[in-house]
């Protein structure tokens, strides 16, 4: 920075010696001032490509730590509210981009200071040669950095403001071109459609940029020819001091630099300030990140979580995902005995899934209370109560990662240990179909990272598994989390054929046998042999029991149970055919 700044001064004030020295007809010191003219061209030369290698590993330094301090505050989020508020995604997106922000505040303070030692050095030329001059210079750049300033937080707020439109311009690229999408949009013709929605969006947030930068062009415009007129003036009242013989040739050449150098050491310097501003405006995204703190906070005095040994209570709890949305879970009052599997039933949007979400501290309950072994939740840090947790859950994850990594991720401490691994895959019913793919557990089941070199049609770069087969690797993905107090099983069979569900719950009664499971699942007839069955309406506890005290009851659970195997008709079922 000082020599990038002292660079121009000294070549200016060499400039102006060896015209004074030519003029006064003077060989004898012209010659040094040429080769210090000369080192300094290499000075100049040199220091940019310096700056740029600094500013890029400054970037690259920075950026790294304020991405790796974002996404660890991101991943203390312990429960979802804050994931599905669209308003925190768009900041936790402009956090994101404004990684930068810090090297890119770093270099501007590095620029705007050597602008800003230039801009000494020449005011002080220029004080030597008019003073005036340096007075009218400096009340023009007054306007100039209010409106920079006021320029960069319109459009800090601008970038906030279409934070919606480009959410939603992506959401419907990505429609347009993922696989699962494709289906439906080929299948419907809805392209053409999607792509409109996105193109909307698009023009809406290119408008709101548009609308900026003409106001940028006219304010920063405008600025720049008030610039050029005070340069103009003054270069003509110094031509006209010239004639009058009080200023030489090497003066008027000073003036000139001087004058050109002021304005643009000034223009620099005013924009550097207003572009960290700005910065500085996004990087309040970050911090606001940071300061979010857990959203399922954890008590000072927090308590283990204990093995389970008496069992899990839900007492009144009641729950709705915002205060004006309807409750979803009503006064539920529930015990789960410590060594017995319940199961949890109803129709959509009865409840089920958010019990468990409760359970899980996802989420707080609005009202009420749940006891783990008699201790409040509450009170148990998220992570050791997790820890203590299986789940599979309906909408479980596909990871574009290699299957051994898929199951692992149940429990990383199996990362390195393939036996683990393989007897996890093996009590989900996919070991033989993982050990047939091209290498094996290593295989990358994804095509997201295939090489851009044409390799597409080598079958070892990615398999894509069918749903069955996902859902198998999700059940695997939990069973590797052995010596749980709790296993929780969501649907555990939604996308399997009917032999398969029938060998995985065959499979999960011989795991659970003897242990505490919440089994939650439509079909009716994977859970009659659970211990007890609770039915849900509207978030309400109504019925309760095993299976032969609900159909006995005659009630909800026994109507949908028999609504279920009407569909089944066994006089048309061969003996021997199928699963009974």
């Amino acid at each position: 920075m000082l020599a990038g700044a002292a660079a121009p001064i000294g070549a200016a004030w060499l400039t102006r010696a060896a015209l004074d020295n030519l003029a006064a007809g003077g060989t004898s010191t012209l010659v040094w001032i040429v080769v210090f003219l000369a080192a300094l061209g290499m000075v100049v030369a040199f220091v940019p490509q310096a700056e740029e290698y600094l500013r890029t590993e400054v970037a690259r330094r920075s950026g790294l730590r304020a991405t790796d301090r974002l996404y660890q505050a991101v991943s203390a989020f312990t429960g979802l509210r804050r994931f599905e508020d669209p308003h925190f995604i768009d900041r936790v997106r402009l956090a994101d981009q404004g990684t930068a922000a810090p090297a890119q505040i770093v270099g501007r303070v590095v620029t705007g200071g050597r602008a800003a030692l230039t801009l000494t050095g020449f005011m002080i030329s220029l004080a030597v040669l008019s003073p005036p001059m340096v007075a009218v210079v400096l009340a023009a750049a007054v306007p100039t950095l209010v409106a920079e300033l006021f320029l960069s937080r319109r459009r800090a707020s601008m970038l906030w403001k279409i934070g919606p439109a480009e959410r939603r311009a992506f959401f419907y690229s990505h429609l347009l071109t993922n696989s699962q999408a494709a289906k439906e949009s080929r299948l419907y013709g809805t392209g053409a459609f999607l792509r409109g929605r996105m193109l909307a969006e698009r023009r809406t947030a290119d408008a709101a940029h548009r609308r900026t930068d003409r106001r940028e062009l006219f304010t920063q415009g405008g600025l720049a020819l008030m610039g050029a007129l005070v340069a103009g003036g003054g270069l003509v009242a110094v031509v006209l001091g010239s004639k009058g013989g009080t200023l030489t040739p090497g003066d008027l050449s000073l003036f000139i630099v001087a004058v050109a150098g002021v304005q643009n050491a000034l223009t620099t310097l005013i924009t550097d300030i207003a572009y960290a501003h700005q910065q500085l405006l996004a990087f309040d995204h970050h911090c606001a990140v940071m300061r979010a703190g857990p959203d399922a906070p954890v008590a000072e005095a927090s308590h283990p979580a204990p093995p389970l040994r008496k069992g899990i209570e839900f007492r009144d709890v009641w729950f709705r995902y915002r205060d004006d949305h309807p409750w979803v879970v009503r006064g539920v009052d529930l015990h789960i005995p410590h060594g017995t599997s319940m199961a949890l039933v109803g129709r959509n949007g009865a409840g089920k899934s958010t019990l468990v979400k409760l359970l899980c501290r996802f989420y707080e309950p609005t009202r009420g209370t749940i006891y783990w072994d008699g201790v409040d939740i509450r009170t148990i840090d998220p992570e050791r109560l997790r820890d203590r947790i299986a789940a599979v859950f309906q909408d479980f994850m596909q990871y574009d990662l290699t299957a051994a990594e898929n199951i692992a991720l149940g429990d990383l401490t199996a990362l390195d240990d393939p036996f683990r691994i393989e007897d996890a895959a093996m009590n989900a019913g996919i070991h033989r179909t993982l050990t047939r793919l091209p290498r094996g557990y290593d295989t990358l089941l994804s095509t997201l990272f295939v090489d851009e070199a044409g390799e597409e049609s080598d079958p070892e770069m990615g398999v894509v598994l069918s749903g069955g087969q996902w859902q198998r690797l999700a059940l695997a993905r939990a069973l590797i989390r052995t010596g749980r107090d709790l296993v929780i099983l969501d649907e555990p069979c939604a996308g399997l054929d009917a032999e398969a569900e029938y060998e995985v719950h065959a499979q999960l009664r011989r795991r659970r046998a003897g242990g505490t499971s919440l089994l939650i699942s439509h079909r009716l007839g994977t859970v009659r042999d659970a211990d007890e069955i609770v039915v849900l309406e509207r978030g309400e506890v109504v019925e309760r029991g095993d299976h032969r005290d609900l159909m006995a009851l005659n009630g909800t659970y026994a109507g949908l149970f028999r609504l279920q195997a009407e569909n089944y008709h066994l006089d048309d079922v061969r003996p021997g055919a199928g699963i009974q």
